[in-house]
């Protein structure tokens, strides 16, 4: 299903045309040097396609021959690559015997020669390849190692390739040269199969292409399907033979993949350290859009209306269809994350844009939490997730955490009990509940009692004086006992907060006696009788009926607590000044 929907979105990127993905056979990658020649083969000079400056330098994308996959035998790509292939100049490195590393690149060496003699055998009349032929057989480099551009070449390893002098891009571009590469694709000795992807008779492909991108792993690429050791294979069938993949169904899947992890492919985001999710629909859909920006990281200059909008169109397929969206439309949503050289596919969703939907209004309708100004209404998942993690570094999340989260909001499904644990955890030890923090703590509590189907209210977006449970009222308590002292002593540096949270919502009994009876020294400082009155009044309504203090608390009133104590700060710098006044009124 993964590799399908992979190969029917590359399918979608050739037929729209909008981004440019390279046809069976060939691929982008960077070339940071070029070497030019004239049609006699006669070394003409080295282009430099880089830009930026200093360490920032990055070279210029190309669509060249595909590569081939190296292990540690020898093996060149088709008219570019390394000074060890093109020129038979290894990588100067210290660690090596130099005498060994020259004898190998010389075999190198020879191994692209013939790689372009059998591969470009129907077009070794075609100018550019003559005369790539003829510089490399005369065997004299001596020109190119006068060249400024060399030390560099020589340092880095950089790849190469040829142009010749006159066209506008590279031999290996040139038309006839790509007609002879598509045709070597198309044909093998191999007796073709049904592919398990299209189901369509063809050759299978042995190795398949590694996928770049994510975050982890290797720099050379990893593999989604892979059987690279005999104890992998069975039935005598060796590598991809085990799982028959034809080499159309192969190119397209991982051209597709890799196209989706691209720095600037807007179809990706991270989850933590661990985990790279990639998303995708069959055709294109304004749902591609939204999705990046609600649950990656939102940019900061999206307002609030911004967010709203987005919220919106996620609702229209309820609300009402616009005729340019298509609720049948599948989306689909994949998390990768490293493991060796291989990829570990942590989740997959595959849906309607109209399921999707429903899964996101439900997951806005938990999270639903009255902000402070200035913040987003919906806070996206990398910032709720940064929430649980010491100084915001969701590298220091626990395990797959974020991917679990993201798969029960796509899936409908409870919460992970590891995200409320965390949650908890992190307030006890920043000692205070931020906006994000207690929107997720909300979520989690909200969803579990609808999956229970409790009758019993769960804690709500705003604050609730109805609401019975211990740790809510508790923690509304918690936060007029601070706010007392924040009024008596202006200007304060350290509360009760600073001192007393973690054991207020967690061991009540420990705590709240001792504070009740600060709080009686506090308002005996306040020369405002008004305000006197309103703090008694309410403390009254949160504690009325209360018996005694808890001596310890779960972990769900815990989150409870911290709720209560976001939705009063909250309402204090709502209306302070509307209360006061009734409260007036009432006198």
């Amino acid at each position: 299903m993964i590799l399908q929907s992979l190969a029917k979105y590359y399918e979608r990127l050739r037929s729209e045309g909008e981004i440019r993905v390279p046809e069976m056979g060939f691929q982008e990658h960077p070339i940071p040097f070029i070497i030019v020649l004239n049609r006699e083969g006669v070394f003409r000079g080295i282009l430099d396609m880089r830009t930026g400056e200093g360490r920032g330098l990055t070279a210029r994308n190309f669509m060249v021959p595909k590569a081939v996959k190296r292990t540690s035998g020898i093996a060149a790509n088709l008219l570019w690559d390394n000074p060890a292939y093109v020129l038979g100049c290894p990588k100067k490195d210290e660690r090596k015997d130099p005498n060994k590393a020259l004898k190998r690149a010389e075999q190198q060496h020879e191994a692209f020669v013939e790689e372009i003699r059998e591969r470009c055998r129907s077009v070794l009349d075609d100018e550019g390849v003559q005369a790539v032929l003829r510089f490399l057989e005369a065997r004299d480099f001596s020109a190119i190692y006068q060249d400024p551009c060399w030390p560099e070449i020589e340092k880095t390893g950089a790849n190469l390739s040829f142009q010749l002098e006159g066209d506008w891009g590279l031999v290996c571009q040139r038309p006839r040269v790509q007609e002879a590469i598509r045709a070597t694709c198309s044909q093998g000795g191999e007796p073709r199969q049904p592919c398990l992807v299209t189901g369509e008779l063809d050759v299978p492909a042995r190795l398949h292409a590694p996928i770049k991108g994510v975050r982890g792993g290797q720099s050379s690429g990893t593999n989604i399907v892979s059987f690279n050791l005999p104890a992998f294979w069975s039935y005598q069938k060796a590598q991809g033979a085990n799982a028959p993949v034809g080499g159309w169904a192969e190119f397209a899947y991982t051209t597709a993949l890799n196209t989706l992890l691209a720095k600037d492919s807007g179809r990706r985001f991270q989850l933590g350290d661990e985990i790279t999710a990639v998303f995708w629909a069959d055709k294109k859909h304004r749902m591609e859009e939204a999705f990046l920006e609600l649950f990656g990281e939102v940019p900061p200059e999206n307002s609030e209306a911004d967010c709203r909008e987005l919220v919106s169109l996620l609702k229209s397929p309820q609300t009402g269809i616009p005729p340019d969206l298509d609720p049948a439309t599948r989306f689909f949503v994949l998390g990768l994350s490293p493991n060796a050289a291989r990829l570990i596919v942590r989740f997959w969703y595959a849906g309607s844009v109209a399921d999707l939907a429903a899964k996101m209004d439900r997951y806005f309708e938990d999270i639903s939490m009255v902000q402070p100004k200035g913040e987003l209404r919906y806070p996206s998942l990398s910032r709720l997730l940064g929430s649980l993690a010491p100084q915001r570094d969701k590298g220091k999340l626990p395990p797959n955490l974020g991917a679990e989260f993201l798969r029960s909001v796509l899936q409908g499904l409870p919460y992970p009990k590891g995200l409320l644990e965390a949650a908890v955890r992190r307030a006890r030890a920043e000692r205070g509940v931020d906006y994000a923090r207690a929107a997720l703590i909300k979520a989690v509590l909200v969803r579990q009692a609808r999956v229970c189907g409790k009758e019993t209210k769960e804690v709500g977006m705003s604050l609730d004086p109805g609401n019975e449970y211990v740790g809510y009222r508790l923690g509304r308590l918690f936060a007029v006992l601070e706010k007392i002292q924040e009024e008596a002593n202006p200007g304060i540096n350290t509360t009760i907060r600073e001192r007393f949270y973690g054991a207020a919502s967690a061991t009540p009994v420990t705590v709240f006696p001792h504070l009740m009876k600060l709080k009686n020294h506090h308002l005996a400082k306040l020369e405002n009788r008004r305000r006197v009155t309103h703090f008694e009044r309410l403390i009254g309504q949160i504690i009325d009926g209360l018996e005694s203090f808890p001596a310890n608390m779960s972990l769900a009133e815990q989150g409870r607590f911290a709720v209560g104590y976001y939705h009063q700060r909250q309402a204090f710098y709502v209306k302070p000044e509307t209360e006061e006044k009734r409260e007036g009124r009432d006198e």
